[in-house]
């Protein structure tokens, strides 16, 4: 929906989300204060942030070590994820790759252009969707869920490329674009981001499911 209060520029790969936090995460903080993740430190500004079990090292910047346990406390909103996705009819991955690139699962973020909580909803979508308190897990999550499912209807679960364009930039931005993501920076980084983590969620669940079948 809008920019959250760290920019959350994720070259995450699928060991960045719980529960695979036992991968290894590294992160660094450029110039502009833009966080970056990843599970391949290709870059030597890359410090390792979480090792399983969770460590972060001295010398990791405060910003990195906050983000590293938001990341491995984000287990604890599975259930509400769950209840969230299975109320809206959406995909739960979507909902969790969502929050990933939103907040990194801090429940109090806030970005600079008043979003809240882990979803980033603005105070106006928040009401719209119940969210009457949307530092509140449950409601931020179960508003945000419910604010997809109707991009879903509005463009269609084959057109997820413009639903995510909406949830960041608003419905209005992409209408004016002919039904194209706008030409926004941050729009044109949120869309792919969500989207590689979405399908990186999608092969756990994959996995995780024939695992238990086998």
């Amino acid at each position: 929906m809008t920019s959250q209060a760290v920019s959350w520029v994720l070259v995450l790969a699928l060991g960045a989300v719980a529960p695979l936090c036992r991968a290894d995460i590294y992160a660094y903080t450029d110039s502009s204060g833009t966080t970056h993740f990843s599970n391949v430190p290709d870059d030597r500004r890359y410090k390792l942030i979480v090792r399983a079990p969770i460590e972060t090292p001295a010398g990791v910047p405060a910003d990195a070590r906050r983000a590293a346990a938001w990341l491995t406390r984000s287990g604890d909103y599975d259930a509400a994820i769950a209840r969230a996705a299975g109320a809206a009819n959406v995909q739960a991955e979507l909902v969790r790759a969502v929050i990933v690139v939103e907040s990194g699962f801090n429940p109090r973020a806030i970005s600079r252009r008043g979003a809240i909580g882990l979803m980033q909803l603005l105070p106006a979508t928040a009401r719209r969707y119940g969210a009457f308190n949307a530092f509140d897990p449950e409601q931020n999550i179960r508003a945000g869920a419910h604010y997809l499912a109707d991009l879903i209807t509005r463009y269609g679960k084959d057109r997820l490329e413009l639903v995510l364009a909406a949830y960041n930039a608003g419905e209005n931005a992409v209408d004016r674009y002919g039904g194209h993501i706008p030409p926004y920076k941050e729009t044109r980084a949120y869309v792919p981001n969500v989207l590689r983590m979405y399908r990186a969620l999608l092969v756990q669940s994959a996995g995780a499911a024939a695992g238990t079948d086998s």
